[in-house]
């Protein structure tokens, strides 16, 4: 039986105690919402070893009134072997090589791509479905935000944005090439403690000055006294940061 490093089982276990924290001091709005909101779609990418299900509970802090019409999707990765943990079988987006995760760590780009691609199909339905792409928003922890980041820089239209929560760069700098210019103009909302140990701070922030350079907009945030996990600030600021962005036509 293999068993898995405590570093890395801390990127499993650390999520679904904060959406329960969340969820225990926060008050639903209940606030009448309005119909002359589009469809919004946003797609949430969990992290290591975690599942879509278990992150459900945060679209219930999202009780603005701009929310209504919102669809949400909490995909759950494959299982494989992760090198991280010994080639223990775990749902991964695509592998991961060390933890604690720094801005020089190793990356799986052929897995990364792989995952990406199933990201694009997901997007592409909604889409196909009569949702405004700038009405679609890409969000994810840890891993999941390493490949909500590579999915927004890699998608060929502009989307209404991408939010990464402790996450890294998944790929070299080779990648901006490969960017279209449609996806440059997808804004992005980075957000990272600054006591994450299992993916180091420097790890975002590492993040801007490479947006930066590849011409994509990028607000940062980081957070004082956060570990590896999501704070009620982090989700708050996210809803709000949402809402400026929501289209109010299809």
């Amino acid at each position: 039986m293999l068993i898995a490093k405590p570093t890395a089982a801390l990127l499993i276990a650390t999520l679904s105690s904060t959406v329960l924290f969340i969820l225990l001091s926060s008050r639903p709005n209940l606030s009448p919402r309005p119909d002359s909101m589009a469809r919004s779609f946003i797609l949430w990418l969990h992290g290591l070893g975690d599942s879509g299900p278990a992150n459900e509970p945060i679209k219930t802090l999202f009780t603005s009134p701009e929310f209504r019409n919102t669809i949400w999707s909490f995909p759950s990765a494959p299982s494989i072997p992760v090198t991280c943990n010994y080639g223990a079988v775990m749902p991964s987006w695509f592998d991961i090589h060390e933890i604690p995760i720094t801005a020089n760590s190793p990356k799986d780009e052929s897995g990364l791509l792989k995952a990406v691609s199933n990201v694009h199909k997901m997007i592409d339905k909604e889409i196909a479905a009569g949702t405004n792409p700038k009405n679609v928003f890409v969000c994810g922890f840890s891993q999941g935000g390493a490949l909500t980041l590579a999915s927004a820089l890699l998608y060929p239209q502009t989307l209404g944005g991408a939010a990464v929560f402790s996450g890294w760069l998944p790929f070299n700098s080779s990648i901006i090439q490969q960017i279209p210019p449609e996806a440059k103009r997808t804004p992005i909302l980075w957000s990272h403690g600054i006591d994450d140990r299992t993916v180091m701070f420097e790890a975002g922030q590492a993040g801007p000055p490479f947006l930066e350079q590849a011409g994509v907009s990028c607000e940062f945030k980081a957070y004082p006294g956060l570990a590896h996990s999501i704070s009620n600030d982090e989700l708050k600021h996210l809803e709000s940061w949402i809402k400026t962005r929501l289209n109010s036509s299809s």
